[in-house]
Order: C-alpha cells, then structure tokens, then sequence
C-alpha cells in the first residue's frame, strides 16, 4: 500500500502495470479462448454500479430484471428488460441500477482476435478494422422490437447459454454464435472509405490518465494541483474535464474511490478485521471522524455499521462478476 512518504515517481513498468489493472484486466477467459460470461447483481455491488472502468474486449449486456443505465464519457442509455448493449473495444464506460432498485444482467465479454486471429489478414482487414475504427460507434443498444437487433439479441443469447452449460464443443458453437453476431453488425454499420484512427476525445484520454495517478496514489495526500500535474493541464481544466466526462470533480472521484477501496477491505478482512481507524489511514483519510463523514455520505450509514450488516455474502466471496448456482 503506498504511503505519504512514498515516491511518485513511479518507474515506467508500474506505471504500465497498474495501467493494465485499471483496464479491468480481469482474466477474461484465456489466451486461447478469450470469453467470459458473468451474471451481475448490481444489489451485489459498491453503491449499486460497475464504476468506471474500460477494457480491450468487447463486452455485450443483456438485461434480466429491472433498468439500468450504461454510460460513456458522453452519453446515458437507460436499458429495460429485455433490451442489450453493444459496448465497444476500449470504451470508457460505467453501468449502474436506476434509482437503486433490482438490476441483474449477463455480461458476455470477448476478444475480436477469437474471431479474427492475432495476425492482419483478409478478414481482420474487412470486417475488423472498421468496427475497431469507426469513430462514431462506442456502444448501440439493441432492442428486440427491431427485427435486426433480435437477431443479434438470439446470437449473444445462444453464446451465453453455452458457455453456462459448457457441453462438449461449446467453445466452437460460441465462433459460431459469434460469428452470426458479427455478421449481422457488421452489415448494419455505415460504410467507411478510408479507416480512422479510433476517436478518442481529449477530455476522455486526460480523464483515463488522471483515474490511473488517483488509484495509484489515493493513499497518499493527494492535491488536485499533483492529479492535474499528471495530466500536464490547470486545475480548472482538469475539474473541467472530469465534469465533462464523469458528471463528478476529482476530489469527487478520489474520495469515492478510497471509499470502495475501505469496503473491499472490510471483506478481505473478515476473519482477522482491521479497526476502522487504520483502515481509514490505510485509503489516505488522516481523520477517522472525517472518513466516517464522507462513508455515511456515500453510503448512508456508518463504516461500523456497514462492516456488521451490510456486506452481501455473494459480494464478499466473489464480487459483482459472478455466476449463479445452477
């Protein structure tokens, strides 16, 4: 854990390390066959959302019980049962229940290079490149009132279902799944004449660099003068910047961030706890009395409080990304 006396100057590799970690570098399936289905209970998560997180893998969600809201850098969709989203490669992205009511979906999340290989070739160049380069698509929503989203809807449905029940050869059903999948978005998407570089706006990119220092240092006294400093602006365009794109200022983010990291160790911790008082030292809180200010803020109710009753056991042992029991 770093400390006040720590130094900032991280070196190069821990810079790219924690930068991976911050991509949600979960194990998403393996090498070979890079899908993973998750159920998620958002009831089951820090303050009822998937925070703001991005990842190399395509990720599609289907919804399952009551309505949720995905959003981007620079839109919200509210979803319904029923309904799914196409959620892009590398696309800053945060999901959450509205009003905080009961919200369960599937997550099906894969890597293109399933489909297309690692190395360029005909197909990575004619029906990858361009969904990787449209700059104007970061996520669609899929209706099943649309006949051409229903058939998209039964492609990603027929992938999960056999990756729950995983019968002999379900990983060449899923190319196959897939593969239907990607022929009916592909052939839907504006056509483009040149390839673009994928769009990333200014205000996205300094935001991603600022998330990476604030989970690198939030135990230190961090000042907003040292979170802009790392992305080379002003104060005032930095808290310009996280507005823009997160709805929140940085000492926002930062103080919600050290707060998610205080739950996770109330439940790593269970059998042997840390005092309130070091765990609050140990997110970057110099006062206990202040930690517990900004937790009941957040949270609605004391640490001490949340730590005897309000921890799900299917949180604590396996997170938000977990599979029902059968």
């Amino acid at each position: 854990m770093s400390t006040a006396s720590d130094n900032r100057n991280t070196p190069a590799n821990d810079i790219k390390d924690t930068y991976y970690k911050l991509h949600e570098r979960t194990e998403f399936g393996s090498l070979d066959y890079p899908v993973d289905v998750f159920y998620l209970d958002l009831n089951q998560s820090y303050m009822n959302r998937i925070r703001w997180h991005w990842h190399e893998e395509m990720e599609i969600l289907i919804l399952n019980d009551g309505f949720a809201e995905v959003s981007t850098d620079d839109t919200t969709h509210t979803l319904k049962p029923g309904q799914g989203i196409i959620i892009n490669q590398n696309v800053l992205h945060s999901i959450c229940s509205t009003n905080g009511g009961n919200c369960t979906f599937y997550s099906f999340v894969f890597h293109p290079d399933f489909l297309f290989g690692h190395k360029q070739n005909y197909l990575q160049t004619q029906f990858l490149l361009p969904v990787q380069n449209l700059h104007l698509f970061k996520i669609l929503v899929l209706d099943e009132a649309n006949a051409w989203h229903e058939r998209i809807l039964d492609a990603v449905n027929d992938a999960i279902a056999v990756n729950l029940t995983k019968p002999f050869g379900y990983e060449i059903s899923t190319k196959g799944h897939l593969c239907r999948f990607w022929s009916e978005l592909i052939g839907r998407l504006p056509k483009t004449e040149t390839a673009h570089s994928p769009k990333t706006s200014l205000d996205e990119q300094r935001v991603k660099q600022a998330m990476l220092y604030i989970r690198t240092h939030h135990a230190d006294p961090l000042s907003l003068d040292e979170i802009a400093d790392s992305v080379h602006i002003s104060k005032s365009e930095c808290c310009r910047c996280f507005s823009r794109t997160l709805q929140m200022t940085p000492f926002e983010y930062l103080m919600k961030y050290r707060i998610f990291e205080a739950t996770k160790k109330m439940t790593e911790h269970r059998d042997n706890p840390m005092s309130i008082a070091d765990i609050a030292l140990s997110v970057g809180f110099n006062s206990t009395s202040y930690f517990n200010k900004i937790f009941k803020k957040f949270l609605g109710c004391t640490p001490t409080y949340y730590r005897s009753h309000k921890i799900p056991p299917a949180a604590a042992e396996g997170g938000a990304f977990s599979i029902p029991a059968p």
